[in-house]
């Protein structure tokens, strides 16, 4: 078994920060919400917010509101939309949202999910009782609501949009669905290269066991990743693959619900790549959007009812799919995206026109040694704070390249860029690596180096290898983490890479070795997809 980092303290501090980034009490101090007095509008009519406990599946209830339409007629029907909270966020969550939706005409049921605050059950994982709550919640509403059978939207963030995706798999009544920060494939997800994202695990385990049952299938899944047992790694994947959907694109195509995917360039929970893939894969309508930011940012303040884009192009989504409104948001570019370094807004066709304007290949000629298990002063931040500096003040994490140690971090350079480098998509790293140990990680960063030697991080992703032979060569290719970056003249790009990384487990032994060559016959180098100019 190889060496871990893996620390109870590293789990707690994650632990920590799951509770003080959602704003959560321990599980221990937990309180019903207090009933919330009726909203009222301008006009002194109430928009009728209710509270319930709404049957799930498997006979346990899930605590939930419905706001309906100010005024609702007695015998008419309104569209329905069904919000899944998040992860270990009470019913709470969507109130801002849903208050809104009721106003234009909606009736909203928010319920929290199950295992989590005063919902029964335990949590699941968006497994199939999670899905199965999705259509008892439907089932609850048209029983006792205004709601329209013919027009249901389902829609979330991060969890909530994870089963809202599932269920739209398994439920044919599912005519739109907004997913919000959410995963694709959780595997790819939180496991990617082949390496456990360490922070982003304990944080959602943590925040987990503060706001929540986890069951047992959960425990033992957590154990197993951030045990880093290999033997335990056929199991975590079809358990993920059976929360993923990616892997029932088949069934939510054939039911046809309209599909509006959002997202966070920099998501250090669920990062961008996989949602990417997804979108390629689906046959219905869609629409993708990647704005800057970490898990859950760039939707957040429109949780708190301030003025938010993604939110508002969320109403216009339902809006066309579940009112019929000819608003032309299915006459847009498909594809809407958000540069790192300009507030403007880009439309592509698809994904793959992202990065459409071609691709530089940064040659790695020279050949690099390095030493693991020293981290050399590179690596991708502090899960939510980086990314989320990075949105509000263009301050992603920061290297010296010229002051990392050479023994510890490898290091290639392009020249001075005489004009404006547009990276949008997925950089991608092909090399060769000789290891002196089966076992190992490494992971990629790519800079934008100033005229000062400091490098702003542009993406990065990590790559660990098993089973090899000790001093046999062997190729890597290895996509970073998708972006969009603006790299200004005067500038270069450098990639850098080391072994170690606090937001990833790494599985180096003791004295190990890498390195990293470009054999005559298959030259190694960073491709980096460029906008058109």
């Amino acid at each position: 078994m190889q060496r871990t980092r893996t620390t109870t303290a590293a789990a707690g501090v994650a632990a920590v920060l799951a509770a003080t980034a959602l704003g959560l009490a321990p599980h221990q101090a937990q309180a019903a919400p207090a009933p919330a007095p009726a909203i009222t509008t301008a006009s002194g009519t109430s928009s009728g917010v209710t509270f319930h406990d709404i049957p799930g599946s498997g006979g346990i209830t899930l605590k939930g509101n419905v706001f309906t339409p100010a005024g609702a007629e007695t015998g008419r029907t309104y569209p329905l939309i069904v919000l899944p909270t998040s992860w270990g966020v009470p019913q709470i969550e969507y109130v801002a949202q849903a208050k809104r939706l009721a106003d234009s005409g909606y009736v909203v049921v928010s319920y929290t999910s199950r295992g989590f605050w005063l919902s029964g059950g335990q949590i699941e994982v968006a497994g199939p009782p999670d899905v199965a709550d999705v259509s008892a919640v439907i089932d609850w509403a048209l029983a006792h609501t205004p709601a329209d059978a013919d027009r249901i939207g389902l829609g979330g963030v991060s969890y909530g949009a994870g089963i809202s995706l599932l269920a739209s798999a398994h439920d044919s009544r599912v005519k739109a669905v907004v997913a919000l920060s959410g995963w694709a494939d959780l595997i790819e997800s939180i496991y990617s290269g082949r390496t456990q994202h360490l922070q982003a695990a304990a944080l959602l385990g943590g925040a987990g066991y503060l706001t929540g049952r986890p069951g047992p299938e959960l425990r033992q899944i957590l154990g197993d990743f951030l045990g880093s047992k290999l033997e335990d790694e056929p199991a975590m994947i079809e358990w993920g693959r059976r929360r993923s959907p990616a892997g029932q694109v088949d069934r939510i195509n054939a039911n046809g619900a309209a599909i509006m995917l959002g997202n966070a360039w920099g998501d250090t929970i669920f990062p961008p790549n996989q949602y990417a893939k997804f979108f390629e894969e689906l046959t219905g309508p869609k629409r993708l959007e990647f704005r800057p930011g970490d898990h859950a940012t760039a939707e957040g303040t429109g949780l708190l009812g301030l003025p938010n884009d993604t939110w508002t192009n969320a109403h216009r989504w339902f809006d066309r799919y579940l009112k019929g409104e000819r608003n032309g948001v299915d006459t847009e570019a498909p594809v809407q995206i958000k540069s790192r370094s300009d507030a403007g807004y880009e439309g592509y066709a698809d994904w793959k026109s992202v990065g459409a304007g071609g691709t530089e290949k940064l040659p790695l000629s020279d050949g690099e040694h390095v030493f693991a298990n020293v981290d050399s002063g590179a690596d991708g931040g502090v899960v939510f704070l980086s990314s989320l500096l990075d949105q509000l003040a263009q301050a992603p994490p920061a290297a010296s390249i010229p002051l990392l140690p050479r023994a510890f971090a490898a290091v290639w350079q392009s020249e001075r860029y005489a004009e404006e480098r547009r990276v949008r998509g997925t950089v991608k790293l092909h090399t060769t690596v000789t290891p002196t140990k089966a076992d190992g990680t490494f992971v990629a960063y790519l800079y934008d180096v100033g005229p000062l030697g400091v490098g702003k991080l542009v993406s990065n992703a990590p790559y660990t290898f098993h089973d090899k032979t000790p001093n046999r060569a062997f190729g890597v290719d290895l996509e970073l983490f998708s972006t969009a970056y603006d790299v200004p003249a005067g500038h270069r790009l450098a990639l850098v890479i080391d072994t170690v990384d606090p937001l990833y487990i790494e599985h180096n032994p003791f004295g190990a070795q890498l390195t990293f060559s470009s054999p005559r016959t298959d030259p190694s180098y960073v491709s980096v997809p460029l906008r058109e100019p």
